[in-house]
């Protein structure tokens, strides 16, 4: 099977509404989700939302682990539950076939290469200005593909928009995003409540926010 036939046959999953529900919630998670709270999540029973978590998990779009929710351990414990996580694979489709990612590495190249971090940073800024609208920051970055939930104060991104170039160019790609977010700040009617700074998480978005004064 070809990477294209692959990815459709995976995205192709999603068309269930049940399905497409448990993966959004999953994806949102900051941690690992478990059957019960999945089901929850989705308003439907447990076994059918094991169903769809496990074809999901078929179909390359989460990993499955195992782990005690109760947080015992020890005899009386009980046996370690299914959870369910984002996996850490890319699927994208185009059709006809593009390549946009390969152009969009080799342009991160030679930025990288000619030293240009400072004029992308200011485009991206610039950029993010533009385009920042949106009175509510949490919207507009949940709108972006950001995935954002609260951690105690501070506003954490589970989601990297630019995941596979920031592998490649961590310090361009980063500066870069971190840059766009302050532009999007700069540009919201409530940006100046705001403020983003770089504090990475393991597996997520490298910047963070925290309020400058609570409404």
């Amino acid at each position: 099977m070809s990477s294209e036939d692959a990815a459709i046959e995976a995205l192709g999953v999603l068309v269930d509404p049940v399905r497409r529900g448990l993966y959004r919630h999953v994806v949102g998670s900051p941690g690992e989700v478990g059957r019960d709270a999945a089901a929850e999540a989705a308003g439907v029973s447990r076994s059918l939302a094991a169903f769809h978590l496990d074809r999901l998990v078929e179909a390359g779009l989460l990993e499955v682990g195992f782990r005690r929710l109760s947080g015992r351990s020890g005899p009386g414990a009980g046996r370690p539950a299914k959870v369910y996580r984002r996996s850490g694979g890319e699927h994208a489709v185009s059709a006809p076939p593009r390549s946009y990612d390969a152009a969009s590495r080799l342009l991160a190249e030679v930025v990288e290469r000619a030293g240009l971090d400072g004029e992308l940073q200011a485009a991206a800024r610039a950029a993010g200005e533009a385009d920042g609208g949106e009175a509510d920051p949490v919207e507009a970055l949940r709108s972006r593909g950001y995935a954002p939930y609260w951690d105690g104060g501070t506003l954490r991104l589970n989601n990297c928009p630019f995941h596979a170039l920031a592998d490649q160019f961590p310090a361009l790609v980063c500066g870069m995003n971190l840059a766009g977010i302050q532009g999007l700040l700069a540009g919201s009617p409530d940006g100046e409540d705001w403020n983003a700074t770089m504090d990475p998480l393991p597996q997520g978005c490298c910047v963070a926010l925290r309020r400058t004064r609570e409404v």
